[in-house]
Parts: structure tokens; C-alpha cells; sequence
């Protein structure tokens, strides 16, 4: 587990983030569509967050609850994240377990697959938006499957971290990696790391959580391009 990552991993990791700089590059490059892409972003993290929110006032879900809502569904970009990332992908694999490394280029694959996901949703949808005119363009973007390996990308990060979670001595070498991560540029990314490992070791066990998450968001997704007229009502 502590061993130095693979050539092969650190070279999808970098090619992973080259291609979400590249997708951003397109979308600072026109305002207009930024402008929808930041509307469609707010959108779905408002319609989450409503969709969540039992597991948001529960005591054990809701700092894990809070994590995937803000670090991997959030409406901000992690520009920073990825770009400390891209710097530095040698020396992460000499400092951070092969499980964690993996985890980090799990969460870029979905970053790059969200991104490519929401700015053709910008392209096709006008503000502002509503639940109306994101469910007409969302069937029109990509198809049911590849909606689906997003929600399975998803599940993959987070029975990734719950590994992670069951060795108490990543916690102690996160805890101290903070300082030194400060230091070489790497805060931002240490805090996802950080906050993931907290938020799962603290929940005690994330296979009913992650098992919710899977199936309301298959349950939305499928009602989606059913043309359901209310995709978002309660599942459960």
C-alpha cells in the first residue's frame, strides 16, 4: 500500500488533469458560456442538496454527505486542486500511498467527466436554470450509460476512501503531511485528502450510505430519459 505508485498510474493521473485544464481553457475563453456553466453547476448542487438533506441532518451522514456534496458535486471548480496536482505528480506518488493516489485520479476522472458533461448541458440550455429546461437538455448530452458510469465513478471514490478510512496510520500521516503540504504549494489538495479520510473513518462503515447515494442517483438519472415530468420528487 505504501509503496511508490506505478509509472503507468502517475501517467493517467497527469493525463487526467491535462484534459480538464484543457476543458476549462475552452470555458474561460467564452464568458457567455462560463456564465451558463456556473448556472448549471448551481443548479444541480441546490437540487442535491435537496435530494440529501435527511442524510445532511443525520449525525453520522452528514460530514461524509457534506464531502461529496462540496469536493466532488460542489458548484466550485477545483482549479487549484488540480493544477497543485499536475505540479507535482512525482513527487505525490513518493509521498502519498498508491490507494490514496488512486483515489485523487478517480476524483479527476469524474472532475474531467462532470465538466464535459455540464459545459455541453451550457450549451444547450438558457438561463436561467430551471428543473424544466435542465431536464429537456440533460437527455440531449450523453446517453443513459454514460450518465450511469458517472454515478459509478462516483461509488468508486467512495468505497475507495472507506478503504482508506480502516488505516488508522494514513490518518496520522495526513495530520502531519499539513504543514509540509502548506509549505510545497499542496493545501488544497491535502484538505480533499484530508477531509475524505475524516469524513469516512468517522462514519463508521459507508456501504448504506454510498448504497443511497447509487440509488436515488440512478433513479433520477433514469427518470430523466424517461421524460418523467417530476425527475426530482423523493425516491425513498
Amino acid at each position: 500500500m505504501f509503496g511508490a505508485a506505478d509509472t503507468d498510474l502517475q501517467n493517467r493521473l497527469a493525463q487526467a488533469l491535462d484534459a480538464v485544464k484543457t476543458l476549462r481553457g475552452q470555458l474561460a475563453a467564452d464568458s457567455q458560456l462560463s456564465k451558463r456553466w456556473s448556472a448549471v453547476k448551481q443548479f444541480q448542487a441546490d437540487r442535491l442538496r435537496a435530494t440529501y438533506q435527511d442524510l445532511l441532518a443525520s449525525g453520522r451522514y452528514r460530514e461524509p454527505c457534506e464531502f461529496f456534496l462540496d469536493e466532488l458535486y460542489g458548484a466550485h471548480d477545483f482549479d487549484q486542486r488540480d493544477a497543485e496536482a499536475q505540479r507535482v505528480v512525482p513527487k505525490l506518488a513518493k509521498m502519498l500511498p498508491t490507494r490514496a493516489l488512486e483515489t485523487l485520479l478517480l476524483a479527476v476522472q469524474l472532475d474531467e467527466m462532470s465538466e464535459r458533461f455540464d459545459s455541453d448541458m451550457a450549451r444547450k440550455i438558457a438561463l436561467p436554470v430551471t428543473a424544466s429546461n435542465y431536464a429537456d437538455a440533460y437527455p440531449t448530452v450523453a446517453s443513459e450509460a454514460e450518465r450511469e458510469r458517472q454515478i459509478e465513478v462516483v461509488d468508486e471514490i467512495g468505497r475507495a476512501l472507506d478503504k482508506l478510512a480502516r488505516f488508522p496510520m494514513l490518518s496520522t500521516m495526513l495530520h502531519m503531511m499539513k504543514g509540509p503540504a502548506e509549505m510545497w504549494g499542496l493545501s488544497h489538495l491535502h484538505h480533499f485528502l484530508q477531509r475524505g479520510f475524516d469524513a469516512f473513518a468517522g462514519m463508521g462503515g459507508a456501504r448504506d450510505f454510498l448504497a443511497t447515494i447509487r440509488r436515488r442517483e440512478s433513479t433520477v438519472n433514469h427518470r430523466l430519459f424517461a421524460h418523467d415530468p417530476d425527475p426530482f420528487r423523493p425516491s425513498d
